[in-house]
């Protein structure tokens, strides 16, 4: 029987092999992945934008780094050298012999297959003659032609030649490993021990370990864990939160501290110019021991966001980390706004109602002032600043121009709402250039108008909302931009303005041609007719919304929307930021949130958003607000009035015609049973 025998190469070449396909599996998708998008592309996008956000900060810094990059030219050139190698070594496995061939003895003697045996014997003895050792040949040779005459003149030798391909019969099963003969040579065998070690016991647990320890640090929206528990200690603690306390929460991340976070920088410096920005802003609770906002690290950061909404200018290095402080601020908040959410939501679950009481009301005054801080650091200003500084070429003194008597505009609305006429004359203060400028940046703005529907899904009648019924709001978003044209009202605005004129117009029609009372009594009998097909028509629009909400909730499952909308326009925001939006419903008289916030990221053209809660528990009439706010934007929220009337829940039916089963019935079943079980003790008995 055959045995096994294992061979490593010897010189060299099946580890080519082996070589080749490692390079390849690491080439080949590494230039899928890293390979640097077409430059051109983004340099395009960028000059589309250069017209609006040609003097913000991202777009300025984007064209430095595109400028001064040299990581798109570095990945190329690491590239290119694998793919180098690779070919290199697919060409150095091109050219090598093949080392397995199969033996023929008729090649061996050289011979044509079929010769007779006068002639397998004749062409041995000239070539034993040439090739014999004790003639001056090659030993080797002769024993390849020996072995190849026995081959075709042995009986056994022919048999094991046919059957096995070798004459000597059946050899050992060789395997060949890629990998050269040196790597199991005793003389490296330290080295390579070493080597397999260094890799698998250090490296190898050095890069997992690692990888794993910076992952448990971070939630799923790459916020650190211990900073979502300060926010949640901090916010269970101080309900009632200003501006200026959520401000300290904030800058007191520990994004902030260079012990959690290697982004974050403490300067030598740091002891000179903070406590000179200190002096120049004012109070900003300097002199608070209260642990984390009296650390350096917070306090810099406080210092840092307060002297940007300020605008104020600061040295390079500052500004560095002032870029940092502020890039990181709005996912910050977001988590802010979770964890008052998570709050809210733990405390109604466990039946807090007291807790529930006191925080609800604050915490939407909580949230709204995250949402309006998060405004106010993308654009860099302060709550009590005009929104109009939003605009380029707008400074403090130039706002008493818009507030007078005579023009009233306080707001972007108002600016856009203005003749053309009266805008120019009133910004007379501006070039033509820099009046086109503010007149394309103000035209890119968002005008988002909301429809709303509300309904009870799952329910015989969704339009009714009885005390406790999961109400569902249907909210519509749609998108469009702030354009003015022939000094006139933006188009969307001028829109809404035509509906509602429309809407009165048709309300006053209604008024002046009201029926006489025989005309009434011929409608009334006109619509008993109609009765009926009017409830079956409006059961079949219930199932069709009902199965169109379903099969919205499936593809909003099943599909991943991109969450690059618009980009915003702000002059101090140091990275390019997309248009997002938050939006929920609260009781404003009782400043409580009805429904938790709802982030919408993927607002481009058009967004359809459902918001769900609870109906109250008594009847009645109740006024609620739709809230649309924006985090990048001042001056642009929305809220729109939602009406809820709530009525007597429907008492439950012991008794439904549905659940009445006849006795016949009952009986007939019954007797199908026992039948069924006679039958199976039946087939029992003959089987056995």
């Amino acid at each position: 029987m055959a045995g096994q025998q294992f061979q490593y190469d010897d010189n060299g070449n099946t580890f080519f092999y082996f070589l080749t396909s490692f390079v390849g599996l690491i080439v080949i998708p590494a230039t899928y992945y890293l390979w640097p998008r077409d430059q051109n592309a983004e340099q395009l996008r960028l000059k589309s934008l250069r017209r609006v956000h040609g003097r913000c900060l991202w777009y300025r810094l984007r064209l430095m780094k595109s400028q001064q990059s040299i990581v798109p030219t570095l990945k190329k050139a690491v590239l290119l050298f694998g793919w180098a190698v690779f070919l290199l070594l697919a060409y150095k496995v091109s050219k090598l012999d093949r080392e397995y061939q199969e033996y023929n003895p008729y090649e061996v003697l050289n011979l044509d297959p079929g010769a007779s045996q006068s002639e397998i014997k004749k062409q041995y003895r000239v070539l034993s003659l040439k090739h014999h050792p004790d003639k001056g040949g090659d030993e080797a040779t002769f024993m390849r032609i020996a072995k190849a005459y026995a081959a075709l003149t042995n009986e056994q030798s022919r048999q094991n030649w046919e059957m096995y391909g070798n004459p000597d019969g059946p050899g050992a099963t060789s395997f060949g490993i890629a990998l050269p003969a040196w790597i199991v040579d005793q003389k490296n065998s330290m080295l390579v021990l070493l080597v397999y070690g260094l890799a698998f016991m250090v490296i190898l647990p050095v890069v997992v370990g690692t990888w794993w320890y910076r992952s448990i640090r971070y939630s799923g929206d790459q916020i650190l864990i211990n900073t979502t528990q300060l926010f949640m200690h901090f916010m269970y603690k101080t309900p009632n939160m200003n501006m200026k306390r959520l401000a300290m929460v904030l800058t007191a991340a520990f994004e902030f501290d260079p012990r959690s976070n290697k982004e974050a920088t403490i300067r030598p410096t740091d002891n000179i110019e903070v406590p000179q920005l200190i002096r120049e802003l004012g109070n900003i609770n300097v002199k608070k021991k209260e642990p984390p906002f009296c650390y350096p690290y917070s306090l810099k950061a406080r210092v840092l966001v307060l002297a940007h909404l300020a605008r104020m200018d600061i040295s390079e290095e500052l500004e560095e980390d002032q870029r940092f402080v502020v890039r990181k601020s709005p996912a910050l908040l977001q988590e802010m706004i979770n964890v008052g959410c998570q709050l809210t939501m733990m405390a109604n679950s466990r039946g807090e109602h007291q807790w529930a009481t006191e925080h609800r009301p604050r915490h939407s005054c909580r949230s709204e002032n995250c949402m309006k801080l998060t405004q106010m650091i993308v654009q860099g200003l302060q709550e009590s600043k005009s929104p109009l500084l939003q605009l380029p070429h707008f400074e403090e003194e130039h706002l008493r121009y818009c507030i007078s008597k005579k023009y009233k505009v306080r707001s972007l609305q108002d600016l856009v709402s203005l003749k053309d006429s009266d805008r120019r004359s009133m910004l007379r203060f501006l070039g033509e250039e820099k009046y086109d400028e503010v007149m394309a940046v103000l035209g890119s703005f968002p005008h988002i108008t909301m429809d709303t529907k509300l309904q009870v899904l799952d329910d015989e009648d969704s339009n009714n909302i009885t005390a406790g019924s999961i109400v569902t709001v249907t909210i519509t978003l749609s998108r469009k931009r702030m354009a003015v044209r022939n000094g006139s009202a933006p188009s969307a605005v001028k829109e809404e303005e035509d509906e509602v004129s429309d809407k009165g117009s048709e309300s006053d029609e209604g008024e002046a041609n009201k029926d006489s009372p025989s005309e009434r009594d011929e409608d009334s009998d006109k619509q008993s007719d109609t009765e009926v097909d009017e409830m079956a028509g409006d059961d079949e629009e219930e199932w069709e919304a009902l199965q169109q909400s379903i099969q919205r909730r499936e593809r909003a499952l099943l599909e991943t929307k991109s969450k690059v909308t618009h980009p915003v326009y702000s002059l101090y925001f140091p990275e390019e930021k997309q248009e997002w939006w938050w939006l929920y419903i609260a009781d404003r008289r009782d400043q409580t949130l009805v429904s938790m916030p709802y982030h919408v990221c993927t607002l481009k053209d058009t967004e359809e958003v459902e918001l769900k809660f609870p109906a109250p528990s008594k009847t009645g009439n109740y006024q609620y607000s739709v809230i649309l706010r924006s985090d990048s934007y001042l001056g642009l929220d929305q809220i729109k009035p939602l009406k809820l009337e709530v009525h007597e829940a429907k008492a439950m039916l012991d008794n439904h015609p549905q659940w009445d089963i006849p006795d016949t019935e009952e009986e007939d079943e019954e007797q199908e049973d026992s039948d069924g079980i006679e039958e199976s003790e039946d087939d029992d008995e003959d089987n056995d």
